[in-house]
């Protein structure tokens, strides 16, 4: 019977268990988008986990959405990196970089020259964003040019190059929660017409057209990606979320990607949204490689899920946030430290690498 303890090959990577750090935005990047000491320490206290997925980092100067958040597009941002791939080796641990692009859910005062932000659509999304002024409406966004897609697919490629010279064992797609390569995706979203709109096949075209950039800059065994089928965090679901995932899935199946990660629910939320059913069984069966499942996740139903073979890893978010040994305290069984939640986003120390282990 597997348990969240055993060992676990994944593609390139031979994981010590099926833990997994969920990627977590924390907003404690220095000038220049880099990761600082205190981001060394939050990920080395942590890597007794199978696999940190760090947190999501934006592949470009326009690819930002939030305040602080550390970037994989310079020479700056893949030395600062080093020291933190490097902490988590040396600590017998795993880590790969999580590959991001907000699209629309980003703020004009984050972007090169007050910049628009871009996305498959002009729409403006109902959400708000993390600035120097706290949390601000989004701004209006523009549509990409279709003539625009190949610089946006090298940025992702040349962040692939960047997160392994910075000593990453991978990275993740970021597919999911509704950032650019999901507004492409959605037809709640996308109203474009073109190659990259209209039809599923369309809607699908760039999330494979990054895939095949990465993977053949880093190789299918060191690339995961996340996906989200049910989350509604800053746009509405698609109109047929079973038929655009399954086809997604479909499609991602014959690659040999490391793992598939996938979201249950609503992200951050309820993992059965009312009058919102999903079959994630169909598309496990579909993709056969490694399953990675994450929202809401304790010991109990990590277990009974792994048992049943419904996944082969099981990603905690929060969990890891306030409780940098949740490896050993999962073990024994022991109580879990109170969150801090008024610490999540910026600041320093204090929420972030000051939580109490069990030694």
């Amino acid at each position: 019977m597997t348990t969240l303890f055993d060992p676990i090959q994944v593609g390139d990577l031979q994981l010590a268990n099926r833990i997994v750090m969920a990627p977590l935005t924390r907003n404690r990047a220095l000038p220049g988008n880099i990761p600082g000491p205190l981001t060394v320490e939050y990920y080395r206290q942590r890597a007794t986990a199978g696999l940190i997925v760090a947190e999501a980092s934006p592949i470009s100067p326009t690819a930002q959405g939030y305040l602080d958040t550390p970037g994989i597009w310079s020479d700056a941002q893949v030395q600062a990196w080093q020291q933190v791939t490097q902490a988590v080796h040396a600590e017998g641990g795993k880590i790969v970089l999580q590959l991001w692009h907000v699209g629309r859910i980003s703020h004009t005062s984050l972007l090169p020259d007050g910049e628009q932000p871009v996305s498959s659509t002009n729409q403006t999304a109902k959400a708000s964003t993390f600035t120097r002024d706290g949390f601000v409406p989004v701004s209006a966004p523009r549509a990409l040019r279709d003539d625009e897609i190949p610089g946006l697919i090298n940025d992702y490629r040349r962040a692939a190059r960047n997160a392994i010279a910075a000593g990453f064992d991978g990275v993740e797609i970021h597919a999911a929660n509704t950032y650019l390569i999901e507004q492409f995706l959605r037809d709640s979203v996308n109203d474009r017409t073109g190659p990259y709109g209209g039809s599923i096949e369309n809607r699908t075209r760039l999330l494979l057209e990054v895939v095949d950039a990465v993977v053949g800059e880093i190789g299918a065994g060191r690339t995961g990606i996340r996906l989200s089928p049910m989350t509604t965090f800053t746009a509405p679901l698609d109109s047929n979320p079973q038929a655009l995932y399954g086809h997604v899935v479909e499609k991602l199946a014959p690659i040999g990607l490391a793992y598939l990660h996938v979201i249950e629910g609503e992200t951050g939320g309820t993992r059965t949204p009312e009058g919102k059913a999903f079959d994630y069984e169909a598309l496990h069966k579909a993709f056969k490689g490694t399953w990675m499942v994450n929202n809401g996740y304790k010991k109990e139903l990590a277990t009974s899920v792994l048992a049943s073979g419904q996944a082969d890893l099981i990603a905690f978010g929060r969990l890891f946030i306030s409780n940098p040994d949740l490896v050993r305290r999962l073990r024994e069984g022991a109580e879990f430290n109170a969150l801090q939640a008024d610490k999540l986003y910026g600041g320093g120390a204090a929420g972030y690498t000051d939580y109490p282990t069990l030694a």
